[in-house]
């Protein structure tokens, strides 16, 4: 239980929960540049080693709502330790995996631990600041390196192939989670909801089967097309939200509380985080495709081109907090929103021969704004839930983004394919389809955040938000 003290030890608990998080969002992209080393190292296909991506999407977005709870009913610190341990046995099974097919499981085992760590370590931060100028700033930190994880997982997947093997990508887990372990063990301290001590099994199952289900027909989206299956699978997804809909109406202890759905903060800040996940990494796949198809530029090459992405991601979000401040969290999303925009039309110019000043600019406009977006979209969606909802809150806030990543990931692959008799052209068309889905999350930002959700977010989250007892304190 927290009495809402600052933890006098806030800033080192802040590196150490980074550095999980860290390593969990570099996960979802260090193996995109590995993939070829992975084909033949294991003597398999393209289209089978493709499922190590697919099946660790799967389970990190399905299972996302339901670690978040999980966090808060039996122990944010339990929850994320457990999660690291998991983290560092299935990063030692994939290092260690003699077949694709028992790659795919143990990837699928490590997006079971990205579900669990994701939302306890972000619910463990914002119990250990206080609402205030301090949490916006390790919101800042922490939005930042969610940028910085997703591009630099391009260069350190080619980094480390490249140097010492496609097992390593794996392997590099290892140290870190046995390092988080130790001293999580100490330096954590256990916070949980008062009066939630148990979990709505039938809503956590429920709507764990359809985010799958959904997650698995987009993924599979490009591949399929529009086929009766596609519309049976997408239908029965949303059968099965349905049915979680009404599970949570007549539960005594739901998933998700209806309170949480009427705070417009939360509302708006995780439209924006979807949004923005899904031109961030239709942005990033597009990108990744052009370079190394049209170009024909090495994993290692294109990943120190990306770094300068990933020093502009770090500098958006930084910068873009103390912002929020003065400006407003919706202003700076706006501006955030259109920074991605702006970035996207610029790469929509690209040619067969390539330009590397294009690719620069067009990558620093766009990190500038992928860390201002995130940051101010996850401040104005976690200050809408009380301390007892923050483990929920973090998943939802995970969740929007990783259902926002698989669809940009489905919607600009399928456009790139579309011309893909016009290489270049297919890569253009699908940097301004990534344009576009960023242009959703600056009219997000417009129109669904508060307009005070800047200056004082909890108050204006609260303000909207149904009456409730008070949290456990």
């Amino acid at each position: 239980m927290s009495d809402h003290r600052p933890d006098p030890r806030r800033w080192q608990v802040l590196v150490l929960l980074s550095a999980a998080f860290f390593m969990t969002v570099l996960d979802s992209t260090i193996l995109l540049t590995a993939l070829p080393s992975i084909e033949a190292g294991l003597d398999v296909s393209g289209a089978a080693v493709s499922w190590t991506v697919t099946g660790y999407g799967l389970a990190f977005s399905g299972l996302l709502l339901c670690c978040g709870r999980l966090a808060d009913v039996f122990g944010r610190k339990r929850v994320f330790l457990a999660g690291m341990v998991l983290r560092v046995l299935s990063a030692l099974l994939c290092g260690m995996a003699p077949s694709v097919e028992f790659l795919i499981a143990a990837r699928a085992l490590q997006g079971v631990s990205a579900a669990i760590i994701a939302p306890a370590a972000l619910s463990l931060l914002m119990t250990a600041f206080p609402d205030g100028p301090e949490r916006h700033r390790a919101l800042g930190i922490w939005g930042g390196l969610g940028g910085v994880g997703a591009t630099s997982g391009l260069l350190l997947g080619g980094v480390i192939t490249d140097l010492l093997g496609w097992r390593w990508v794996f392997l590099i887990n290892v140290p870190v989670g046995l390092a988080v372990l130790a001293v999580g063990s100490v330096l954590l301290r256990e916070t949980r909801a008062a009066g939630r001590g148990r979990l709505n099994v039938a809503g956590s199952l429920t709507v764990t089967a359809a985010l799958v289900l959904l997650v698995y027909t987009i993924i599979e989206l490009p591949a399929r097309g529009w086929t009766g299956a596609t519309a049976a699978a997408l239908g029965s997804s949303v059968a099965l939200f349905a049915a979680f809909w009404l599970i949570e109406t007549r539960s005594a202890a739901p998933l998700v509380p209806t309170r949480l759905l009427r705070s417009r903060s939360l509302v708006g800040g995780n439209a924006v985080v979807l949004a923005a996940g899904m031109a961030v990494d239709g942005m990033l796949i597009t990108l990744t495709g052009y370079v190394q198809q049209a170009m024909d530029w090495s994993a290692l090459r294109f990943g120190l081109v990306a770094a300068v992405m990933t020093v502009a991601s770090v500098a958006g979000g930084l910068s873009s907090q103390r912002a929020a401040l003065g400006f407003g969290v919706r202003r700076v999303a706006m501006v955030g929103a259109a920074l991605l925009l702006v970035g996207c039309l610029l790469l929509t110019q690209v040619s067969a021969a390539g330009s590397v000043g294009l690719l620069l600019v067009g990558q620093l406009i766009f990190g500038v704004g992928m860390g201002a977006t995130f940051v101010c979209a996850q401040i104005a969606a976690l200050s809408g839930a009380r301390e007892a909802d923050s483990g929920l809150a973090a998943g939802v806030v995970d969740t929007s983004f990783s259902m926002g990543a698989s669809l940009g990931i489905a919607i600009c692959t399928s456009v790139a394919a579309a011309g893909s008799a016009a290489l270049v052209d297919g890569h253009r068309a699908a940097f301004g389809t990534a344009g576009l889905l960023a242009l959703l999350g600056l009219v997000a930002a417009v129109w669904l955040l508060p307009r005070d959700s800047a200056r004082s977010p909890r108050g204006s989250a609260e303000r909207d938000a149904e009456p409730t007892a008070p949290a456990c304190r």
